[in-house]
């Protein structure tokens, strides 16, 4: 069954008692286009559970908040179909403060205290580890998201979670796809889930069908105490952002393009590319025709 068409138009009556979600929303427009926008959202990420099975044998998640748009959009997301009775998994927020210079670090627990959602603020200077290993000149995201995630997993752990929940949406995995495809010379992207190496936890992405502006009119519309993510100063020049600028470009030229190319990541035929590894070239024969 698909789960996201029974999302009716008012997005379903309220029967959960957790009123986190009302607090998250206590402030939000009421404006019809917002209104719209909410509910697309939770389709499209109430898709992606059905879509992926992320629901499966899941009771406790730990959602990261790095104190970005797409971060805080997910948690709200997350919260609302809590408050509906649609999510039946404990959440925990939680943010590794990474020691970056003039980082914020009231901003998440003020927020998230206000508004009551459960947390965990975790310091750990890997920004010290990622300047002394980085050539200078040149960028850290790298090193600098596997060291966030291998903390996110031990965390994850301690807390007794099933997943790690994170805010990628519809256009990181086209540009990690792209990304792969121009400089790694290989076809894969971002998967919405994911079993980690160790096979004790799942890495979930519930944003997956969620475009990056709709993500950012949420956010707007929410008023999101934003943290920008340019605190190290390494940003410029990178190649995710002329894979950005590359799709964009498509999209302006032929409007509706991203969304087909996410489905075409959906849609994969072995037998009409060139891995002998997924499809059985030399078993191929010719029908004898008598």
């Amino acid at each position: 069954m698909n789960i996201a068409a029974n999302i009716a138009d008012d997005l379903g009556p309220v029967v959960s008692g957790d009123d986190i979600g009302h607090a998250l929303f206590a402030d939000a427009p009421h404006s019809v286009s917002f209104n719209k926008l909410r509910k697309r959202l939770l389709r499209q990420v109430r898709q992606a559970f059905d879509d992926f099975d992320m629901l499966k044998g899941q009771k406790r998640w730990l959602v990261g908040l790095s104190g970005g748009k797409d971060s805080y959009g997910l948690l709200a997301l997350l919260h609302d179909l809590k408050w509906r009775g649609l999510l039946p998994v404990e959440l925990i927020a939680c943010n590794l403060d990474q020691g970056q210079p003039n980082f914020p670090k009231h901003v998440l627990p003020d927020y998230l205290t206000k508004i009551g959602v459960r947390h965990r603020i975790e310091y750990r200077n890997t920004y010290s580890i990622v300047k002394e290993k980085v050539p200078e000149g040149t960028t850290y995201c790298s090193l600098c998201s596997r060291l966030r995630r291998g903390n996110l997993y031990r965390i994850a752990r301690e807390e007794g979670c099933d997943a790690l929940v994170l805010g990628h949406h519809r256009e990181d995995i086209l540009e990690t796809f792209f990304m792969n495809f121009f400089h790694g010379g290989r076809l894969a992207s971002m998967p919405a889930k994911l079993l980690n190496d160790e096979g004790d936890l799942m890495v979930l992405r519930p944003l997956a069908y969620s475009a990056e502006d709709d993500l950012a009119k949420f956010a707007a519309a929410m008023q999101f105490p934003i943290i920008p993510c340019d605190l190290c100063g390494s940003q410029d020049g990178l190649q995710r952002n002329a894979m950005k600028d590359m799709l964009a470009d498509i999209e302006r030229r032929m409007p509706g393009r991203k969304d087909t190319m996410l489905r075409a990541l959906a849609h994969v035929n072995p037998s009409h590319l060139l891995d002998p590894m997924l499809f059985d070239f030399s078993g191929l024969t010719v029908s004898d025709p008598s």
